[in-house]
């Protein structure tokens, strides 16, 4: 009996050892395994055609934790998410808004990815004062939503004229658009229109488009005989590569633009050699030289073994902001909407630092970098056109 004993003993040392290891190399982390969970609830798309998105936030939520738990988590709990699948579907973000209202355990809801599905399931969390903090939501009226709705994504008041400031500076004066005919889109489409005529350019053709479409060529022949200048794209990733590919295939050799929407490896991906020499205006860009993003870019890449991108880098920075919010505030779905609007000059690795204006419950003077497809890569853009699209 004695030679079972011994060998079960000196395993049960072991398993002793290497728990107590572990332990001492996080002891903060350790400190909250044994405490109730802080949950996050997140909706947006993991599966349908804006999955890529969900993946990349999931990325960045979970570096984030990492990092958060790693150092006491929030006042010594341990910080969690639950992720509702939406497909970015307006009658699913409702369904889960029900959900998560219902549960008392979420203090704060993330999501949905577009502005149109998640403004659906607006006044369920306004009603239940639970805020609902849309991180890539850049729909001018999303925070117009009520008090309890806010977002750290560029405004389309900002970004559409940004973008139109890249059309000037670039020289085009003839602009035909391509945008998603969505509710977003069209607000977005209008925007950079009224823009580019405050710099005397012209939108001479403006084709929309389903979400689910493939075929864009009747539009593409429409663009071709507006004689523009220039091409600019309102798109998401799947639709802005198909849509660049066709034209690329149709000969237009124009130079192409396109909102921040697109930023994604599934765009160089589905769009393949059309897509080199595409601008595009981004929040985040991983070659920035400040020290909080190269950090960040470093910790990441060891983690994951490649680079972050802008979806990965906001999603990121929304966990850590609202991190921040709750150690300093508290856990509680009142006292976030509250620290929201207080908390000030949290580091973000998208805008250096974090402040929100409380009357539009967005940033306070965002900013973005300038990056094009060169080579089959994002780079930072030079300021030179490339003679192929």
């Amino acid at each position: 009996m004695s030679n079972l004993i011994r060998p079960l003993a000196r395993l049960c040392a072991q398993i002793f050892a290497v728990v107590a290891i572990s332990l001492l190399a996080h002891p903060a982390q350790a400190q909250t395994a044994n405490k109730e969970p802080v949950f996050i609830g997140v909706t947006g798309p993991l599966t349908g055609q804006y999955a890529q998105y969900g993946a990349q936030w999931k990325k960045g939520f979970d570096y984030a934790l990492d990092e958060i738990n790693a150092s006491g988590g929030i006042n010594g709990r341990p910080l969690q998410y639950t992720f509702e699948d939406s497909q970015s579907d307006p009658r699913q973000t409702v369904v889960i808004a029900r959900k998560f209202v219902d549960d008392q355990r979420i203090v704060v809801e993330v999501g949905d990815f577009s502005s149109a599905a998640s403004m659906a399931a607006s006044p369920i969390y306004q009603a239940a004062g639970l805020v609902q903090f849309g991180f890539t939501n850049s729909h001018p009226d999303f925070t117009k939503g009520g008090d309890c709705i806010w977002s750290n994504a560029v405004n389309q008041k900002d970004e559409m004229p940004l973008l139109a400031d890249l059309a000037h500076d670039i020289g085009l004066k003839r602009l035909a658009v391509l945008y998603i005919n969505s509710d977003w889109g069209r607000t977005a489409k209008d925007l950079f229109v009224e823009a580019v005529k405050k710099h005397g350019g012209e939108v001479v053709g403006a084709e929309g488009y389903l979400a689910d479409e493939k075929d864009f060529r009747s539009a593409i022949v429409r663009v071709r005989d507006a004689n523009p200048d220039g091409i600019a794209l309102i798109s998401y990733y799947p639709d802005g590569a198909q849509i660049t590919r066709q034209l690329h295939n149709a000969g237009l050799t124009q130079p192409i633009i396109a909102g921040g929407s697109i930023y994604s490896p599934k765009f160089l991906e589905l769009g393949g050699d059309a897509v080199n020499g595409v601008i595009t205006n981004v929040p985040f860009f991983p070659q920035d030289p400040r020290p909080v993003v190269q950090k960040f870019v470093q910790g990441f890449n060891a983690k994951f073994g490649t680079e972050p991108d802008a979806y990965n880098g906001r999603a990121y920075d929304t966990f850590i902001l609202l991190a921040a919010v709750m150690r300093q505030f508290g856990p509680e779905r009142g006292k976030v909407k509250e620290g929201l609007g207080k908390i000030k000059d949290v580091p973000s690795v998208v805008y250096g630092a974090v402040t929100f204006d409380a009357e539009t419950r967005r940033v306070a003077n965002p900013f973005v970098s300038r990056i094009t497809v060169k080579d089959g890569k994002w780079a930072a853009w030079d300021g030179k056109i490339s003679g192929k699209q």
